[in-house]
């Protein structure tokens, strides 16, 4: 039993005349140029077609033409793409991206209890110390929430712990030398 080949001309039917995903070039869209290794590649797997009786001498000889005229490895991908070996396989990107071409990281978010120990903390100077104590509680607070979480406000937790006992020392001392100054008199 025969059956007939979409490549001999002269055949009619649904399909017959239209031009071949081969004939297209660039459909598929593969734009890295070819080596000559890719072109031998895509030649042998034209020659085993042909010998298998897959395609007639002519187009045969069309298609090597072809293969060692195209530029890059989506024309020769087309050129074989209805061939039993398929498209010729694009190599494997290796080894890991550079950090150069890698997006950037957003930052990240900052603790809104390190905001309020720091800003309790400067208030110290102002308050005569009154908001020592609050920024002792959120700075301990956002430092162990920031190491839990993974966010940012290291620093401003930092700032108002250090203002923060420092009034608070300050006001130990004061209560402490005016409890003894009272004791004594």
């Amino acid at each position: 039993m025969s059956y007939p080949s979409p490549w001999q001309p002269g055949q009619s039917g649904p399909g017959w005349n239209q031009p071949r995903a081969w004939q297209e070039p660039q459909a598929a869209g593969h734009s890295m140029l070819a080596s000559t290794a890719d072109r031998e590649r895509a030649v042998d797997v034209l020659r085993a077609g042909f010998g298998e009786g897959r395609m007639q001498q002519p187009e045969f000889e069309k298609r090597v033409a072809r293969a060692y005229a195209a530029r890059t490895v989506g024309e020769l991908a087309l050129l074989v793409a209805d061939l039993p070996q398929g498209p010729v396989p694009l190599p494997a990107v290796s080894g890991p991206v550079p950090r150069t071409f890698l997006p950037v990281a957003a930052p990240p978010k900052t603790n809104e209890k390190a905001i309020g120990a720091a800003i309790c903390g400067v208030l110290c100077l102002v308050t005569a110390g009154l908001t020592g104590v609050p920024a002792v509680i959120l700075g301990h607070s956002a430092r162990s929430e920031m190491r839990r979480t993974g966010e940012g406000g290291e620093g401003l937790a930092l700032t108002g712990l250090v203002f923060g006992w420092l009034s608070t020392v300050g006001w130990a001392l004061f209560v402490t030398l005016l409890f003894v100054a009272v004791l004594a008199s």
